[in-house]
């Protein structure tokens, strides 16, 4: 069984304000995650500050804000890298940038297709749930864009969508008959254009264009000139109605010119465009509501020979949005959830052990930080905040996460001794929530897992006084040089007083599992006194969804417990 001790957070919460004016007067104390490097805002009359995240790996990283990534910058703001600061191709540029890829850097066209193929698919996947949208007709062209729709098709399917191919003039190039055998050999149909519904919505979500790409001219001839006209025609007709299937277009939408956009105003207007290397300059003519970049393959040799301005891609993603996201209508945005029903004669007697055993499915099913909850504290005065911590023990006695005394988690805790944990393992459709009183762990525990953690994590607890607002970002710094000097020899750390662990006692759990149209499962646990001795009660917890049919929602099943 992996253990919350095992999992290390890679990130670290050191910070350093920065002032920064933030048009927002409601808020009055916001503060980042203790598992992500921390953002502390605090309120000095009209003037904001945000702090900039300074270490990865409890090592300072940014010594200006200049110096830091526009990714980095935008964790702790929201900002996105606006359209109107991308740099945008000529037709000329992107066949030089081309000949140079797969000229002295090396580049195979498969190697380049594969990575376009898999942005492409990758994007759609940001937007589209294959669940509600997963049956997608790509159609594919002669040449290298034809090339990328093949691969994004056999990555969609993969991912979990059903692919359907129209290649009505296929190339015989080896690489290209290598494609059509891969997605034949995963048994995904090709479509003749002529056994194409008459109705593209009937069969279809998503419409992939990949038909021509930045280096066509001319008109496009049949059956593209066809397939074009359909898309527009079904753009037309029923664009904005619920039936009409997304389109996503290849780089460039087809029938475009590369650089002057839709001439004529009767072409496709597709709802996403993957902009591959970078954005050619018709993007600038995109209306549509998911702008994406892929192809992360650009080295920085080509971004310094054509002063590239491209935004930088998330972790490890392989594409990246371009804007702002469009506006969404909150209240609408729900998601139907598929799962196996939670029983109380399938669960374990001890809330413990069934958290456990969730626990390790979560980390099985490679959740990042299955680990991470949310942790509610309130003050004396009922005064609640929350803030997401890391999970670093877990047995009959408690849950346990480290932190330090001075923050204001603590000092909640030491006018109320009561908390609530809730941990959400989002693609499981799982949450559990814990409460009960809460106790620090003793010196010796704390001072265990301190040695535990890595050097940087180690001297980071000393320099960094959670929720104390700092001077500058220098002061910060230079503590933590002194420090790395300081024991440069090996020497041992020792933990500071102020900084330890604290172990939540529970007197209830709640266990929650999504079901279809929100008939959701919950099963709550509390701790009750029967005979003089301490008993775990299972309820069926009272929802509007939970009933499902049972007369009794009270369980007999009782345990007999060790605290």
């Amino acid at each position: 069984m992996l253990r919350p001790k095992a999992l290390r957070s890679m990130s670290s919460s050191l910070s350093q304000s920065i002032k920064l004016l933030i048009p927002h007067s409601t808020a009055t104390v916001i503060e980042a995650a203790d598992t992500a490097a921390s953002v502390r805002v605090l309120r000095r009359a009209t003037p904001w500050h945000y702090s900039l995240p300074l270490s990865i790996f409890g090592r300072p990283a940014y010594s200006s804000l200049s110096q830091c990534p526009p990714s980095r910058r935008c964790f702790s703001l929201g900002v996105e890298m606006g359209e109107e600061s991308i740099s945008y191709l000529t037709q000329k540029e992107a066949a030089e940038i081309d000949e140079i890829l797969m000229g002295s850097l090396g580049f195979s066209v498969d190697q380049l297709m594969e990575l376009a193929g898999l942005s492409v698919a990758a994007s759609i996947a940001e937007v589209y749930n294959s669940n509600d949208n997963g049956r997608v007709i790509v159609l594919c062209g002669p040449g290298n864009n034809g090339g990328d729709g093949l691969v994004a098709a056999r990555h969609l399917y993969h991912f979990g969508y059903q692919p359907f191919i129209c290649y009505p003039k296929r190339t015989a190039k080896p690489l290209y008959s290598g494609l059509v055998t891969q997605l034949e050999s995963l048994s995904i149909p090709f479509l003749l254009v002529e056994d194409l519904p008459q109705n593209l919505s009937d069969r279809f979500d998503i419409i992939v264009d990949a038909m021509f790409g930045f280096s066509f001219h001319g008109a496009p001839r049949p059956p593209f000139d066809y397939l074009i006209q359909r898309i527009a025609l079904l753009n037309d007709i029923e664009k904005n109605t619920r039936s009409s299937p997304a389109v996503i277009s290849v780089d460039i939408p087809s029938g475009w010119h590369v650089e002057e956009g839709d001439i004529n105003g009767e072409g496709i207007k597709p709802d996403m465009l993957v902009s591959l290397t970078a954005p050619k300059l018709c993007a600038k003519k995109f209306a549509g509501p998911h702008h994406f970049l892929g192809g992360r393959f650009v080295p920085p040799s080509i971004k310094d020979k054509f002063v590239l301005r491209l935004p930088a891609y998330p972790g490890t993603s392989m594409c990246v949005r371009i804007g702002k996201a469009p506006k969404v209508n909150i209240s609408a945005l729900r998601e139907n959830y598929v799962s196996p029903e939670l029983l109380e004669n399938q669960v374990l007697a001890d809330p413990t052990d069934q958290f456990c055993k969730w626990f390790d499915e979560a980390v099985a099913a490679g959740l990042r930080e299955p680990n991470a909850m949310a942790l509610s504290t309130s003050s004396k005065d009922g005064k609640i905040s929350s803030r997401m911590v890391l999970l670093k023990g877990v047995n009959k006695q408690g849950f346990v996460w480290y932190t330090n005394y001075g923050s204001r988690k603590a000092q909640d805790l030491s006018e109320n001794p009561f908390a609530a944990l809730l941990f959400h393992w989002n693609s499981l459709n799982r949450q559990v929530r814990v409460e009960g009183s809460v106790e620090r762990v003793s010196f010796e525990e704390s001072e265990k897992y301190f040695h535990s953690r890595p050097l940087g994590s180690q001297l980071g607890a000393i320099v960094s006084k959670q929720s104390t607002p700092l001077s500058g970002r220098e002061v910060l710094h230079e503590a933590y040089r002194e420090l790395e000097a300081k024991y440069s020899d090996g020497s041992v750390i020792p933990k500071p007083d102020y900084w330890g662990g604290y172990r939540l006692k529970p007197i209830l759990f709640e266990f929650w599992q999504g079901q279809t149209s929100r008939l959701h499962d919950r099963l709550q646990y509390s701790l009750r006194e029967v005979e003089g001795r301490h008993s775990w009660h299972i309820d069926l917890a009272l929802n509007v969804a939970s009933i499902k049919g049972l007369n009794n929602t009270t369980s007999d099943l009782h345990f007999i417990s060790s605290l």
